[in-house]
């Protein structure tokens, strides 16, 4: 390569009489060096560089100005980093002389993933060998984007997701169904984000528009969640804290210790409790037709509580509100108790947290919650009950909390 780290001649000699200077710039520029250490080796202002790639740009005295200046021709070998017919006709020779991948992507100057990637999608489908003309071909037609779309081009596809979006199915949920379903027709297995996709780019087609309502959010776009404001403790009898809770509720291996909290409505004037189990996933609702003062929430957590057997009312974790102000008599009618939660921690209530999230599909901000009754709370409770969950293994929490009950019978 011959350098021209400093250029002889340094008075101005005009676009055209730098031939050799451009030539020897835009070679360095295709070699991944950067245009100022271009400039530097060969030896030219940075505007000269700017000028040679963007055109000459008209100014007061150049008002038309002057078209960009063509780059020299690229050899073959440096034109694009994808394989070209050439080379697949070397790899097709060196194949059948048995040389090795390392030794074919050392000749051609490639990466040997290149070389066994290249051979392992090209090669015939039934008899194994690599044809370099075949090869090419299959490569011409599986370059152009954008590709259609399986959700687009499989109508069986799209119908079962669209049917279980409309049941109100996460995607995540959707996608494991379908493998659960279909095990053996790989043309119905899509990843989750094949999903999102489809919903959230415009253009696509594949599924409605409307269909985005169905998702947990009921937004088009993703959002960070915002943390819970903090809540200040309001009790006179004292609080056991969350780190005096025994350890078999914290690695959720015995069932029966519950996460509980309340999801707000309107103008903070209704309210619905809600209940998780820890190990199982399992949902309950609190009704609060009238408030939520602390002697009705220890009333309707009594009401809500009395049909489960007792070794499925070992404790009870919740946030510092206002509504646990009788805590103390809570624990003693119920024999159950309760610990609290440190300030601004609801990580330390995750199953909880989750399940509030998923309920907003149900019970939206901003709207009356006092207007539920305790009818549409069981159905609500039931519905979310019967989903299959990631957690459990994509068993539902009405299965889970079924079969632990057996096993404890």
């Amino acid at each position: 390569m011959e350098e021209f780290e400093i250029r002889k001649i340094r008075t101005p000699q005009g676009r055209k009489k730098l031939t050799r200077e451009r030539e020897e710039y835009f070679r360095l520029m295709d070699q991944g060096f950067s245009s100022r250490e271009a400039c530097r080796i060969v030896g030219i202002n940075l505007r000269t560089g700017k000028r040679w790639r963007n055109g000459w740009r008209p100014n007061k005295s150049n008002k038309k100005g002057a078209p960009p200046v063509q780059r020299p021709t690229v050899p073959p070998s440096d034109a694009s980093r994808y394989l070209r017919e050439d080379e697949r006709i070397h790899i097709a020779d060196r194949v059948r002389e048995k040389a090795s991948v390392r030794e074919i992507a050392r000749e051609l100057g490639r990466a040997p993933s290149t070389i066994s990637r290249e051979i392992r999608r090209n090669r015939h489908p039934t008899n194994g060998q690599y044809r370099p003309h075949a090869a090419q071909s299959r490569a011409d037609a599986r370059r152009p984007r954008p590709k259609p779309s399986k959700i687009g081009q499989n109508p069986e596809l799209r119908a079962y997701i669209q049917e279980h979006l409309h049941k109100r199915w996460s995607p995540e949920q959707i996608v494991q169904g379908l493998r659960r379903t279909f095990p053996d027709r790989a043309e119905m297995h899509v990843c989750h984000e094949t999903i999102y996709q489809a919903l959230y780019v415009q253009g696509r087609g594949e599924l409605r528009r409307e269909l985005t309502r169905a998702l947990r959010t009921g937004r088009a776009m993703r959002k960070p969640r915002r943390l819970a404001q903090q809540r200040q403790p309001r009790y006179s009898a004292p609080m056991v804290m969350i780190s005096e809770r025994p350890a078999e509720a914290a690695d959720r291996a015995v069932p029966g210790h519950w996460e509980g909290d309340l999801i707000i409505g309107k103008n903070q004037a209704s309210a619905i409790g809600t209940l998780v189990e820890r190990t199982t996933r399992y949902v309950m609702l609190v009704h609060l037709p009238i408030d939520r003062s602390a002697e009705r929430m220890r009333d309707a957590l009594l009401d809500t509580i009395a049909t489960l057997p007792a070794q499925l009312k070992r404790s009870l974790t919740w946030d510092q509100g206002s509504e646990m102000g009788r805590h103390h008599e809570f624990s003693l009618a119920a024999d159950m108790p309760v610990y609290f939660c440190d300030p601004a921690s609801p990580w330390q209530r995750g199953s909880n947290e989750n399940t509030n999230g998923l309920l907003r599909q149900y019970f939206p901000k901003g709207t009356d919650l006092s207007i539920h009754t305790r009818d549409q709370l069981d159905v609500v409770a039931a519905e979310l009950n019967s989903r299959p969950r990631k957690t459990l293994g994509w068993e539902t929490p009405a299965e889970r909390l079924a079969m632990l009950l057996a096993a404890a019978s």
